[in-house]
């Protein structure tokens, strides 16, 4: 599909949604959700392009077809590159891109299906593949159900006085399960196709009824969406955020029945857990392009504003060191997506997984940095953005004229082009909008602290402190210690290193 085909798409479903307390009629029409459909549309849109195909598309290696790069399984380095670079293409037209949860979830269940059959002898990797497939064939969209309502935060999900704070299966039927609780902090739930619905933690055997993994039509019976506003949708201040934005809604499963057919995980604790963190790591090397991509939205408006004061980067050093710290930081925490490619582990389903180390560690960078960003593009505009007043001074014969003889910079560049890339600027970084991709970036994909704990699990530390050991002639470490004695291995991640034929590139 287009992105007109995929609005259009949306007009066969009638999910129940209320966006601010407003029940939604159409999705497809309704002008408080249009930001968060254009958003997505960009990623259909751009797979028409023939200057993005080879990143944009891709052959899915089960079926020998070509689909968009948003729902494919990945299977090389290469693939792994050319999804971080497709993200980063679609952010910096769109902020956020939201379909590339499509992706990670669905790399992430391909590994964790595969897992179960070979543990329990189910037959989820042929249920969830039937499904990607007629995802990918008519090209439809799901939303991420993983993050429950939790309530007591001390408590496990079995030990919940309300059970409902944890969607999980109420009542197993010889056709199906019936699945009750609550998602929340899902992106994009009012204008998808479908809803996955994934474990969010790890679980123990008594968690058995909240390990479930299904897919759920965004307008079956009993599901209710209650969503916010995607973007600054009407407001003549937003001059980027009016066209593109994100909803992120609670999602209410009230005795939803799900078919068989339907389902991937019913009650596998252990595989549930591992579902959860090979989601995260394909999700945070996502996040990293995605942030990357709106990094670039940043330093593309702070060299504007630098023109447009009248500023020039060769002579004026403190406005170059500003904008080095800012390219220093986007670039940097992209770095380590590229890295996490590179050292990306075949796994034994048949896809490929980015390295976590490097994964977490690029989303932890930009999730305590996106402050950082903004303050560095805040200091290189300038004071405008401060001083500018609002757009309807722009149109008030009493003020305008008098406001565009001071407020200008260059006198070659329009005062009005000045004040629009300001408030650019404003809406990036100083809006209502500008603090949800603030919170959402450092807690979307897992707070802080969940990538520290990832980054200390699967970080080689014993393998460090045995180059010491042996260095100050003590021997091998202790028996008990973990430390791997394998050769051929990287220093930094612990993964095998690929011979440098054999490493991918970013175009080919």
């Amino acid at each position: 599909m287009d992105a007109a085909q995929y609005r259009d798409s949306l007009r066969g479903y009638a999910p129940r949604v209320f966006v601010e307390g407003q029940a939604v009629a159409c999705v497809a029409d309704e002008p408080l959700l249009a930001p968060g459909i254009n958003g997505i549309g960009v990623c259909y849109d751009f797979a028409h392009r023939p200057e993005h195909a080879v990143l944009m598309t891709a052959r899915q290696g089960t079926s020998g077809k070509t689909v968009n790069r948003m729902t494919h399984i990945d299977e090389t380095s290469t693939d792994l590159l050319y999804k971080l670079e497709a993200v980063r293409l679609l952010c910096r037209e769109s902020g956020c891109a939201q379909r590339y949860l499509v992706h990670d979830a669905a790399n992430g269940l391909f590994q964790a299906t595969r897992r179960a059959d070979l543990e329990h002898g189910t037959d989820y990797h042929a249920r969830f593949l039937n499904y990607l497939h007629g995802v990918q064939e008519r090209d439809l969209t799901f939303a991420i159900c993983m993050t429950d309502a939790k309530g007591d935060r001390s408590k496990r999900p079995g030990q919940q006085a309300n059970a409902d704070c944890y969607v999980h299966i109420s009542e197993r039927r010889p056709d199906g399960i019936v699945i009750r609780g609550t998602k929340a902090i899902v992106t994009g739930a009012p204008y998808v196709h479908e809803l996955m619905v994934m474990p969010c933690r790890t679980m123990v055997p008594e968690d058995a009824a909240f390990a479930v993994c299904c897919a759920v039509p965004v307008d079956a019976e009993g599901v209710t969406i209650v969503s916010r506003r995607a973007g600054r949708p009407g407001e003549a201040a937003a001059k980027f955020s009016a066209k593109y934005g994100q909803s992120v809604a609670a999602v209410i499963f009230d005795d939803v029945f799900v078919p068989w057919d339907r389902v991937f995980m019913a009650g596998e604790t252990e595989e549930a857990g591992f579902l959860t963190t090979s989601y995260a790591t394909h999700h945070r090397h996502s996040c990293i392009a995605a942030r990357a991509g709106f990094g670039d939205l940043l330093i593309g408006a702070g060299a504007l504003m630098i023109e447009a004061n009248g500023l020039d980067p060769e002579r004026h050093g403190h406005i170059r060191d500003t904008m080095v710290d800012l390219i220093k930081i986007v670039e940097g925490f992209f770095a380590c997506g590229v890295a996490a490619s590179v050292y990306g582990a075949k796994d034994p389903s048949g896809n490929i997984m980015p390295d976590a180390v490097f994964s977490n560690i690029g989303k932890l960078l930009l999730a305590t940095q996106i402050y950082d960003m903004h303050r560095l593009a805040h200091t290189v505009s300038g004071g405008l953005v401060v001083a500018l007043p609002g757009p309807d001074e722009d149109h008030n014969p009493e003020t305008a004229a008098s406001l565009a003889a001071v407020l200008g910079g260059r006198p070659d560049i329009p005062s009005s082009q000045r004040a629009e890339v300001a408030r650019f600027i404003e809406d990036l970084t100083v809006s209502n909008q500008a603090g949800w991709y603030s919170v959402i970036s450092l807690h979307g994909g897992g707070s802080p602290e969940a990538m520290k704990r990832e980054i200390w699990r699967n970080y080689p530390v014993a393998e460090k402190a045995a180059v010491v050991e042996r260095l100050l002639d003590r021997g091998l470490l202790d028996e008990g210690r973990r430390v791997s004695k394998q050769p051929g291995r990287c220093c930094a991640t612990g993964c095998d290193v690929p011979e440098p034929a054999a490493l991918p590139v970013a175009a080919e």
